[in-house]
């Protein structure tokens, strides 16, 4: 079983006399520095000057930085960029100015694991991972509360990586309701892994074939839209809220007697079969190569496979229903 870290195993005077840095201020890197300043850490935020981020990191009352003065100026540099740009960064504003006993941080291992960025032997690097977007992070915080974070450590030079990790985490709140210890490996393999089969991938591709064998079957698209897409967010909530099981007993007996009868009929061993095949393209570094190449150059796949997603039936008919729900509109 993992070790889970609370409140009580971590120090925030770990990072009392440091000065951290945020690489990029997104909806992550908003969400952590305004909580670690919160915690009485001295933050500074590094962000491209003449962006939308920019202004709101000022309008935050930071004065932002270039990612090189940042990274002079701060003893722990938390990196906050998109996976495809940190190489890119890292390269041209971290690495010259990383010098001995520093730390660096990470919120996903993408980067780390499969060697697109190399760090000195002399620094920590660590990862802290928020199980939840930056707004959810801000707002549990805010709220007295926090998100669950994974812990690893890549790289113990000063033998206080895990310390430091522990002590972030802490400022960002996830010590209030448990830190999981995990590795950059794992955390990189089953993050892809759950995205591509599961969260992103497995579910939209279940969702458009259950929209287009019911369209096909001559059911009007509006119904179909109504059966296979927007009630899915009502399962999701209780299945997260109460577990699968205790979802299934707040539906309907004939839904549940579907679920456990059909359910293994649609998700087979066929499919856990291609599961296992994804699997292994994570595991070997095939697909990192490929996403690596794809923005090498200029993404060809991803932007012709974009634009035919905007063009299929279920987002026309969906953006009409959706219109039609007033509690949806923020």
């Amino acid at each position: 079983m993992a070790k889970i870290y609370y409140d009580k195993d971590a120090d925030l005077n770990v990072l009392k006399n440091k000065k951290v840095g945020i690489i990029g201020y997104g909806s992550q890197g908003r969400a952590h520095a305004l909580n670690l300043r919160d915690s009485g850490i001295e933050v500074v935020v590094a962000e491209l000057e003449g962006t939308s981020n920019y202004e709101k990191a000022k309008g935050d009352n930071f004065q932002p930085k270039s990612a090189s003065e940042v990274v002079k100026e701060c003893d722990v540099i938390m990196m906050l960029v998109q996976d495809n740009v940190q190489p890119f960064v890292y390269k041209q504003e971290i690495e010259p100015n990383l010098s001995e006993g520093k730390a660096m941080g990470f919120a996903h291992g993408f980067s780390i694991h499969f060697a697109q960025i190399v760090p000195p032997r002399n620094i920590d690097v660590f990862m802290v991972a928020p199980k939840g977007p930056g707004d959810l992070v801000r707002e549990q915080f805010s709220q007295g509360q926090g998100v669950p974070c994974l812990v690893a450590v890549y790289q113990d030079y000063t033998g206080n990586a895990l310390k430091i990790g522990l002590a972030y985490a802490k400022g960002l709140g996830g010590t209030r309701c448990g830190v999981v210890e995990t590795t950059f490996k794992e955390e990189t393999e089953t993050d892809l892994f759950g995205e591509q089969v599961v969260l992103c991938g497995g579910v939209t591709s279940l969702i458009k074939a259950a929209f287009e064998t019911l369209v096909e079957a001559g059911y009007q698209p509006e119904v179909a839209y109504y059966e296979t897409c927007h009630e899915l967010k009502l399962i999701v909530d209780l299945i997260i809220e109460r577990g699968i099981q205790g979802m299934r007993k707040v539906i309907s007996d004939t839904a549940e007697y579907g679920d456990m009868t059909r359910g293994p009929r649609v998700i087979n061993e066929k499919v856990k079969e291609e599961m296992k095949k994804i699997l292994k393209e994570i595991q070997s570094g095939e697909f990192a190569r490929e996403w690596i190449l794809e923005n090498k150059v200029g993404r060809p796949v991803y932007n012709a496979l974009s634009r035919q997603a905007e063009e299929h039936l279920i987002e026309k008919v969906g953006k009409k229903m959706r219109d039609m729900m007033p509690w949806l509109k923020k």
